[in-house]
């Protein structure tokens, strides 16, 4: 079903008529990804993915928000979803906010989920729990490859990365953005920093990998080469030094926060309790 995209508005008479009802609140994804001006669903599909992405990385349960189906329409199969409310609201907050339709989606999910903020912060905000998420996954994958050619120390490993790309050790730069010894670096850095770091993580693998060479002094060098080049692309785009990039929120309260707004927003689809 397509919308008059031009005439849409995200309120109670417009996105809240596309619910369903069959145990619990739901929309399709392929309404939603309608409403917002997909002309692909599968492009929407992606904005899916992550969040369910984000949902796992949350440690909320996927299944009580996503569930996966085979829909037929006009004779034909196709691969859908049934999204619960905080679902549309991560799948409209990980979708594409320079298409209008998308960003009086994400306004009007801001607004019912009682925020404060700007929903573009918001949008942010789930963002870099994604890329955050992506980030650990990449450091186990670098150091279980680093382990297996010879490093003995990854702390020293690691920090070579740091320096490379920052001019700073891991300490110098915490003590520069005031983080606590015990809360790791990432867990303060806005999305473009983490994506940067998620770069140099993966080509820093990437080249220890196809070159094949061993030993703590070889692979703490490619590290710094690597966190180097990263360091001065930043530099030559945004003209930037990284050190000086300024800390945000800890994650860990964006994840509290996050889980919360599920909470408000199951609340809204409660079946009522009967008089």
């Amino acid at each position: 079903m397509q919308l008059d995209l031009f005439h849409f508005d995200f309120d109670k008479k417009g996105f809240e008529t596309y619910s369903q009802e069959n145990g619990f609140v739901y929309w399709y994804a392929s309404d939603l990804s309608n409403m917002l001006g997909y002309a692909n669903f599968k492009a929407f599909e992606k904005a899916v993915n992550k969040a369910m992405t984000t949902c796992n990385t949350l440690n909320i349960n996927i299944f009580d928000n996503f569930e996966q189906l085979q829909r037929e329409v006009d004779g034909k199969l196709f691969r859908d979803y049934k999204l619960s409310r905080f679902a549309c609201y991560l799948s409209v907050m990980n979708a594409d906010s320079k298409m209008i339709a998308v960003a009086k989606a994400q306004s009007y999910f801001a607004t019912l989920a009682g925020l404060v903020q700007s929903y573009l912060v918001e949008v942010d905000n789930v963002e870099r729990i994604v890329i955050r998420g992506e980030v650990s996954e990449r450091e186990k994958s670098l150091s279980a490859v680093v382990h297996k050619a010879g490093v003995t120390n990854y702390v020293s490993f690691q920090s070579a990365g740091y320096r490379g790309m920052y001019n700073k050790s891991i300490t110098q730069l915490k003590n520069i953005r005031g983080v606590d010894t015990k809360n790791s670096l990432l867990d303060f850095m806005g999305k473009e920093e983490l994506a940067a770091n998620l770069f140099r993580i993966t080509q820093t693998e990437l080249k220890i990998k196809n070159e094949g060479k061993r030993g703590q002094p070889y692979l703490e060098g490619a590290a710094f080469m690597v966190g180097q080049k990263v360091r001065q692309t930043m530099i030559e785009i945004s003209n930037v030094l990284p050190e000086s990039l300024t800390p945000q929120e800890d994650i860990k309260k964006v994840k509290s926060a996050l889980k919360s707004r599920n909470k408000e927003l199951k609340k809204i689809d409660k079946p009522k309790k009967k008089k």
